[in-house]
């Protein structure tokens, strides 16, 4: 079964993240992980810091001539940005003058700041924001990508996007069809409709004029996804709640749903259970997709539909009130380098996290040391689900 682990800080030398259970025999493109590095860097709305960063993946074990050996993959993102931090993020350098420029007491609200500092009784606030940061989150998206990969192999697709950003939001009802999003979401908001796009600017300008922050709505599709993924015998088993809660690790995400969302709560069951078809040629299906592609925590083979919720980010140019935490008095939040908004890479992210859990549900569910086998019994498995 897939699993990983990410180490690193914000401002230290690299990211790091091991990766097991990725299937022997898989043939990784380097090229399609840093396409979409450099992805998560662009969008509208993005701060200076991605002017300093040009990520890319250094793959340092587990593939031998472009294939994957079965063995753990280690992947380094280094961070440039690191030239001008040696000093202070130094392991075992002396705290100087420059640690105490960059300390950081004054606690945003809404970031890990003032929380982590209490439970890790840290008096420099850097000690927690510089691994609470969303720069985590480069490493995620190159962990994603090989998983992208394996089940692009798999046949299995996914496109994550924006359906809105601030008080812009879409106007049209986007297909579940990847192929069709991808090639609808290239501008710089990765949304589908070409209205939103200026209202989204407009609404992303305004704010940092006013020295804040805006949040918005991600939707992440996968396609080609088998049915009978996860189980209902355990509550740990279900995958939607794997899914929701590998969406929820992700920073700033403030709620998960699936399908048509929290409207399943206003409108009667007749409009929300989706009706099951036959087809000779195809088997089982659904006549709509309300559920989101899950039924009973089991994916029931429509397209899987995973929304998210993701908050402004808490750095704004114009600081909220905050209590220093060495002397309790009253002050303005700290202000580090920041974004107006981080929805677009966002998208991104959520995309691939999903993609990781999907990929860990496949490898936990057949023999996945070699990916042909891995392959012809998905094939078999297929063909079993079409005959039932």
């Amino acid at each position: 079964m897939i699993d990983y682990l990410t180490a690193g800080e914000s401002h230290g030398p690299q990211l790091t993240a091991i990766i097991t259970g990725i299937p022997a025999g898989l043939t990784i493109d380097p090229d399609k992980i840093n396409a979409a590095l450099a992805e998560r860097q662009v969008g509208y709305g993005r701060g200076l810091r991605q002017q300093i960063e040009h990520d890319t993946v250094q793959i340092e074990s587990g593939v031998r001539h472009g294939k994957t050996l079965g063995s753990p993959i280690t992947l380094v993102v280094q961070n440039r940005d690191h030239a001008n931090w040696g000093t202070v993020m130094d392991p075992f350098g002396k705290a100087g003058r420059e640690d105490a420029k960059r300390a950081l007491t004054d606690p945003r609200p809404g970031h890990a700041d003032l929380v982590g500092g209490m439970k890790y009784g840290q008096s420099d606030l850097r000690n927690i924001l510089e691994r609470s940061s969303a720069r985590e989150t480069a490493i995620r998206v190159a962990v994603g990508n090989v998983c992208e990969q394996l089940l692009a192999a798999l046949d299995i697709r996914l496109c994550g996007f924006v359906r809105q950003l601030g008080p812009a939001k879409s106007s049209v009802q986007e297909p579940l069809n990847v192929k069709k999003l991808t090639k609808g979401i290239q501008n710089d908001v990765r949304c589908f409709d070409p209205a939103m796009v200026d209202k989204a600017h407009a609404a992303i300008d305004e704010a940092k004029k006013k020295g804040d922050t805006l949040g918005g709505i991600i939707r992440v599709v996968a396609n080609g996804v088998p049915a009978g993924l996860g189980s209902h015998t355990e509550w740990n088993t279900k995958l939607d709640g794997q899914v929701a809660g590998a969406v929820m690790g992700v920073n700033a995400v403030k709620g998960v749903s699936f399908g048509i969302g929290f409207d399943v709560a206003s409108v009667p069951g007749s409009q929300v259970m989706d009706e099951i078809t036959w087809d000779d040629g195809d088997g089982f299906s659904r006549s709509s997709d309300h559920l989101g592609g899950f039924e009973g925590g089991m994916t029931n083979g429509m397209p899987i539909v995973v929304n998210a919720a993701v908050k402004p980010i808490p750095t704004l140019t114009r600081p909220l009130e905050t209590v220093n935490i060495l002397n309790h008095k009253e002050a303005k939040a700290s202000r580090e380098r920041s974004d107006t908004s981080a929805v677009v890479p966002a998208s991104l992210v959520i995309e691939n996290v999903v993609a990781i859990t999907l990929a860990r549900a496949i490898t936990d569910t057949f023999d996945s040391n070699n990916l042909i086998r891995l392959q012809n019994q998905l094939a078999d498995y297929r063909q079993e689900l079409r005959g039932y």
